[in-house]
Order: structure tokens, then sequence, then C-alpha cells
């Protein structure tokens, strides 16, 4: 997955038009959305993309399941909510989904454990007395019971999550960088290939893309890494 959180439609825009030809998925983040959101849905639906709406949407169970129901609109394949919100709105939001599907609307719904931006100090510094690892353990868990398709969780996460749940449960992989790459704000990176063999079902990419002088060859520099992982990891843990 893309992500498309340019300044402006245009860059967006650009971006999209370098990586179209190799990749299906883009996902559409705040920047985006608030900047240029109706455009860029549209253009995306229309070229017949998949879209991950990554809105992390936390507050009430009532308010949750509006914006749910609102955002759904935009034909997104998938949506974000917050773990944090905890068991009544993560179950608010699963019911959401089910009333769509019936209406022949069907996206899934992820919920992001914790970001890939925060460490154990930071956990600390909010009153969570947890590691990161017992952090995603729990609200992976609460995540399926409370009936969502998966999760949004570093790399070095995705064992422990494969640990608490059952399949099916997606694993959707933010951070990722290229071996030795600055991770600027990102606190918990990997590359590629490592998220391919720790078990992840997709991987978000941004700027090491989007930045890239050659966004084309960024993208097929990727997915060179993610065929050769695919080819040494056990047949029995699927293909990115």
């Amino acid at each position: 997955m893309i992500a498309l959180d340019e300044p402006t439609l245009d860059r967006a825009r650009d971006v999209f038009r370098h990586t179209a030809a190799d990749v299906q998925w883009y996902k559409v983040g705040y920047q985006a959305y608030f900047s240029y959101g109706e455009q860029i849905l549209t253009e995306l639906r229309e070229a017949r993309r998949s879209v991950f709406l990554d809105l992390k949407l936390h507050d009430i169970p009532n308010t949750v399941a509006a914006a749910i129901r609102t955002v759904a609109r935009s034909g997104a394949a998938l949506i974000s909510v917050h773990a944090g919100g905890g068991r009544a709105m993560l179950t608010a939001a699963a019911a959401v989904r089910d009333e769509l599907r019936r209406t022949g609307r069907a996206p899934k719904i992820v919920a992001v454990t914790m970001l890939t931006s925060l460490v154990q100090t930071d956990l600390q510094e909010i009153g969570i007395d947890h590691t990161p690892h017992q952090l995603v353990s729990m609200r992976s868990a609460l995540a399926q019971a409370c009936g969502l398709d998966g999760v949004v969780c570093a790399v070095d996460d995705v064992p422990i999550v494969r640990l608490r749940t059952e399949a099916p449960f997606m694993v959707v992989c933010p951070g990722i960088r290229a071996s030795g790459e600055l991770a600027a704000d990102q606190k918990r990176t990997a590359t590629p290939s490592e998220a391919v063999l720790a078990g992840a079902d997709f991987i978000v990419v941004g700027r090491p893309i989007t930045k890239a002088p050659d966004p084309r060859l960024a993208v097929r520099a990727i997915m060179a890494q993610i065929e050769q992982a695919n080819a040494e990891k056990p047949a029995s843990m699927g293909t990115v």
C-alpha cells in the first residue's frame, strides 16, 4: 500500500501516475483526507484501485459508528479505527460494518494497536504500564474478540499478533524503511523483507516511495525484495 499523504492533490496525483502500473492499494490518511479527500478518493475509485482509509477513528461508540457509515460512501475497502477506544467502540465499528455489508458495501475494519512512533518510555509518559508487545497483544486479541477484520502494528509485533489471534485475521504494517534508511519520526521500523518474513499481510510504504527521485523505481525495488522474501518463507505463511 502506498501512502498518498502528500501536501497537494497534484503531488498525490503525480505519485499515483508513477506507481499505478505496479500497485493496487493506496492509503489515504489525515493530510490527504482533510486537504483533498473527496477528489483523490473519487479518482482512486474511478481507477479501480483499492483504498485503505486510515483515519484511526477514536471516539465514543455512536460517533465512530456514524463516522464509518459516512466514510464508507467513499468506496474504501479498508478503514482504520484505534484500538484504544475500547471494547464498546470496537464492537460498534464491527456492527456498522456488518450493517453496511447487507447494503452491498463491505469495508473491512482494522484496529491500530500502537503507533510506530511510540516506544516504552512514551507509553509510560501517558500512563500505560505495559511493554509495546504486551499492549499490542492485548489490543489485537480484543480487536478480534470484538469482530474486527485485523490490526495495524509494527513489524516487530506481528508474531505477537499471530499468537494471540486466529486466522483469518489481517495484519497491516506501516513503518517500512530500507535497511539503513533514516527512520525520521518512526521509531519502530523494518524492511519490506523483514515484514514479509514476520508474516505481514500488507505493508504500508510512504516516504521511501513518495520522496524517491523516481517513485516507479522505488516501487519495483521494494517489489523485488518482497518477491525474494516470499520465496524464502514457508508456503504455509502465504504471500504479501
